[in-house]
């Protein structure tokens, strides 16, 4: 599938770095380095506007090697681009870890996955066809 992309910044476009990623690296797009001190989240600008088809969303999600040494997650994750938005990507990136993290243009701060989606249409009901697990919920499968 070939998605349209206009790339306002001077990094590279994303892309698969193995034959099995489902995940491309996305690039900070900035005009200075900003530093994400512990416990502080910031809007981290890519450069980066698309145009996916209709049903298909790009799920933006952490980088596990910022998660693993530095505590970065992104707020929303995965964060949702729609295939009718047009505006540039950004990223929330929050910093959980102790240090400060300073994020240079052309860094790499998050992945995104294309995914295909559907819409439904809602059947109201009274009743919902019985399972065996039934309204057991948070922890219900774990070691007892």
């Amino acid at each position: 599938m070939n998605v349209k992309v206009k790339n306002t910044s001077n990094n590279p476009l994303p892309k698969y770095q193995t034959r099995g990623s489902a995940g491309m690296d996305l690039y900070a797009h900035l005009s200075e380095p900003i530093s994400l001190k512990a416990g502080t989240q910031d809007l981290i600008s890519t450069g980066l506007h698309l145009e996916l088809p209709q049903g298909f969303e790009a799920q933006i999600r952490p980088r596990s090697g910022l998660a693993l040494k530095h505590g970065i997650s992104i707020v929303n994750s995965p964060g949702t681009i729609d295939s009718d938005y047009r505006g540039e990507i950004k990223v929330v990136l929050i910093n959980h870890g102790k240090e400060i993290l300073v994020i240079n243009n052309g860094d790499r701060i998050a992945q995104m996955v294309i995914a295909k989606f559907e819409q439904i249409a809602w059947d109201e009901t009274d009743h919902l066809e019985e399972t065996e697990r039934g309204a057991s919920g948070y922890g219900h499968t774990g070691k007892k």
